[in-house]
């Protein structure tokens, strides 16, 4: 009996194109608080202790970290019924619009408590719309192209997207730091930060009329499967490891990447534009061992290569944090190879995540399952951030928690993939595709 296979493409190349941009762009979008975590702390969350007013900015970043579970299961339900394209335009528009809308929030002196208020509802919202993003731009992307080329795409998609979205903050912050220096940045700099936000709504534009629909979607035959089949059963501990893998590798990624620009600007002082360069080498070397990584997994198994860089980054992360804390603002080309380092092991890590959690659900589950599987477990890690300046009584005191929580996020890691399978090629086997894989086992 032959296969039921899906043909693909005539070129899967808008859709790798529109996978990675949607999710860099959407990063972009969500970690643009992160660069202006102090003049958001003055003008929306004032404080009279400096890591209360950072704390309450990560916390209005954690209540979008919060909602993007229920985000991936909605959208994932659309994804799911209707197809990976016209989601992925809705979501991407969404986010756009709720990111520039936070640039026209007032300030806590013009409206009071009104000011916090709003900005968190706009959080709440852009939170629900990024976990739309990930229904679709981690599925559409692998379910497009051959399955020799899907571990690559996962790093490109997953760490690399990024990275790509990091950078793209770093030059938007370098370009209006330098056009609102100083009191001008904290005063007006950091609402056109948030206006730029507009350029992911203008992507759906092209995802709306050059991307075709995910072939895998197009050629299924079957009926949606339930959502219940996520929770129940053999299902629930599926779902339960993948959680716990993507809980360890995205608070390595929120503690490092995600906590960089705040550990250098209020912790280490380092210069504006200094820090600004450091960020946006950091992820340009985020998004070349991110595409290694993933690559690799093609190679070694997604298994065996998160174990490799799991295992390194459990002593590695501490070491490199306490030495960024200690060569200090006048030691900038240090620092910066140290930063490079810590992003390379910590992106590279959960490279490989987004293809093993496609392979482990089927077409009519999958962006669900993958949508609300890696919600869920980057909400888990990007808490991480909140936690280590709740429990910092003052900015020295930080490098010291930031160690020890890099060191549990990678033992967390570890240990949930050591009770998961290999997953590489389960996707085609599932389909009746024979890969080179089953063609060596053969022989």
């Amino acid at each position: 009996m032959t296969p039921d296979i899906a043909p693909r493409p005539k070129s899967p190349r808008a859709a790798v194109f529109a996978s990675v941009a949607g999710w860099s762009f959407d990063l972009f979008d969500l970690f643009l608080l992160l660069y202006v975590a102090g003049p958001i702390s003055k003008n929306i969350f004032p404080s009279t202790s400096p890591t209360l007013g950072i704390a309450a900015v990560f916390g209005s970043f954690a209540v979008t970290v919060v909602m993007r579970p229920a985000g991936a299961a909605l959208f994932g339900e659309l994804a799911d019924r209707k197809g990976r394209k016209g989601t992925m335009v809705l979501v991407m528009s969404g986010v756009g619009v709720t990111t520039a809308a936070m640039g026209l929030v007032p300030s806590h002196a013009s409206v009071g408590v009104l000011a916090p208020l709003l900005f968190l509802a706009l959080r709440v919202a852009q939170g629900l719309f990024v976990g739309g993003v990930t229904a679709t731009t981690h599925t559409l992307g692998t379910e497009s192209i051959g399955p020799r080329w899907r571990g690559l795409m996962s790093g490109l998609i997953g760490a690399g997207g990024a990275g790509l979205g990091a950078a793209l903050a770093s030059t938007a912050y370098i370009v209006v730091s330098a056009i609102f220096p100083g009191p001008a940045f904290d005063q007006w700099g950091w609402r056109v930060l948030f206006f730029c936000g507009l350029l992911s709504a203008l992507l759906s534009l092209f995802v709306l009329r050059k991307v075709e629909e995910s072939p895998e979607f197009e050629g299924k035959r079957e009926a949606p499967v339930p959502f219940r089949e996520l929770v129940r059963g053999r299902g629930k501990k599926i779902l339960a490891l993948n959680i716990a893998v993507a809980a360890g590798g995205g608070a390595q990624y929120y503690l490092t990447s995600g906590y960089l620009p705040t550990l250098l600007s209020e912790v280490v002082r380092i210069p504006a534009g200094l820090r600004g360069a450091i960020l946006l080498v950091s992820s340009v070397v985020v998004v070349g061992a991110a595409i290694a990584a993933g690559e690799l997994s093609e190679r070694l198994g997604r298994r065996r290569t998160m174990l490799g860089f799991g295992l390194v980054n459990l002593v590695a992360l501490p070491v490199l944090t306490w030495g960024i804390a200690a060569a200090g603002s006048g030691r900038g080309g240090l620092v910066a190879v140290l930063c490079a380092l810590m992003v390379m092991l910590s992106n590279a890590a959960y490279a490989p995540l987004m293809i093993f959690l496609n392979e482990r659900y089927p077409t009519g589950l999958r962006a669900r399952g993958t949508a609300v599987s890696w919600n869920l477990g980057f909400m888990l890690g990007g808490l991480m951030p909140t936690l280590v300046s709740l429990l910092s009584p003052e900015l020295p005191d930080v490098p010291s928690r930031l160690a020890l929580f890099l060191a549990g996020a990678a033992l967390v890691f570890l240990i949930a993939l050591l009770a998961s399978p290999e997953t590489r090629g389960a996707l085609d086997r599932d389909r009746g595709v024979r890969t080179a894989a089953d063609d060596a086992t053969a022989v």
